[in-house]
């Protein structure tokens, strides 16, 4: 069948000293200290994560495309990149650097690689005409954001800018947790990994349905990572207290949260079939799309192997491990 995953991840071969170019620290950097491994450190030297040649070389992540029988991948950066809490013109710039990137990755192979854009959020202004470049020159269809920007949650009055500009670009927008809440208290067992994340995915969504972002942009195509995090196992929860206290909880939208369950997409990276399968009846098959976090050590090795275990219709899991990504993104029948 068909496969198109929606959460892989890339970065440049080469980034740039921004420390030494803006005068101050905070940025990653790649040490290429062997063969096809690199170190992403933060500027101060500070070890952040190893990674392999394939989360920049197009051709290492084709090789495993092959061997993984992935279609096309939706490449986006790296959330540590984000750098919403840098200066914004800088921010800016190192957008724009990435970006120029990632596009060339895709020019260089069309029909394997789609791209999502990354941009200043900390500065909604700049991040709508890097948006409109990304979109209108560079052929990207869409942006990855992060689950909050600094401060703001996605709720925030400064975003809704931004969310215009997707919705009248028609862009796509995935939603990636970082930064995750909590994290002085989550000091070990690599718990912002595995305890923050859902909570932030689960705070992206809450903010954006509490906010009534959907109903002011109802053409907004979005996506959320790992599942949906914890929001589809507690949906019944967060219904509960909009109904039991409205006064709290409806008071920038009067819809029910339960009422968007299959109007955004989530990506199938549960880790675990009951998941997997209880994500399918909350909400529905045409709104989940297959996604890995390629190239991580969290994400699912076998691309499409926990769809493809499940005792569901075929027609199931064709729309799981493809066809609602080609539709979602609006993946041209050219790439295909």
């Amino acid at each position: 069948m068909f496969k198109v995953d929606i959460h892989t991840h890339i970065l440049p071969r080469n980034i740039p000293d921004w420390k030494s170019k803006y005068g101050y620290g905070g940025f990653i950097k790649l040490d290429h200290h062997a063969s096809c491994r690199a170190r992403m450190l933060k500027d101060d030297g500070t070890f952040f994560r190893e990674v392999e040649s394939n989360c920049w070389d197009a051709e290492a992540r084709i090789q495993d495309c092959k061997r993984s029988g992935v279609d096309i991948q939706v490449l986006s950066t790296v959330p540590v990149m984000f750098s919403y809490w840098a200066e914004p013109a800088h921010a800016l710039d190192l957008s724009k650097f990435l970006n120029d990137d990632l596009a060339s990755v895709v020019r260089s192979n069309p029909a394997k690689f789609v791209g999502l854009a990354t941009i200043p959020m900390q500065a909604p202004d700049l991040a709508i005409v890097e948006l409109e470049r990304c979109v209108k020159e560079l052929g990207l269809l869409g942006v990855q954001i992060g689950s909050h920007v600094n401060n703001w949650n996605l709720s925030d009055p400064a975003l809704l800018p931004v969310f215009e500009a997707a919705n009248d670009l028609d862009a796509f927008i995935f939603v990636h947790p970082w930064d995750m809440m909590g994290q002085d208290r989550m000091t070990k067992y690599w718990l912002p990994w595995l305890v923050g994340m859902p909570a932030e995915t689960c705070l992206a969504i809450c903010s954006m349905i509490f906010a009534g972002i959907f109903e002011r942009f109802p053409k907004l195509r979005v996506a959320f990572a790992h599942g949906g995090g914890s929001f589809p196992s507690t949906v019944g929860r967060i219904e509960h207290g909009f109904l039991a206290r409205p006064d709290l909880c409806a008071i920038d939208n009067d819809v029910n949260p339960r009422d968007y369950l299959g109007r955004f997409l989530v990506d199938s990276l549960v880790h675990d079939e009951r998941a997997l399968k209880f994500l399918i009846d909350v909400v529905g098959e045409d709104a989940i799309a297959l996604g890995t976090d390629y190239p991580f050590p969290l994400g699912e090795d076998e691309p499409g192997k926990l769809i493809e275990s499940l005792d569901i219709a075929p027609a199931t899991k064709a729309k799981l491990l493809g066809g609602n990504a080609l539709n979602w993104l609006k993946i041209p029948d050219t790439v295909c």
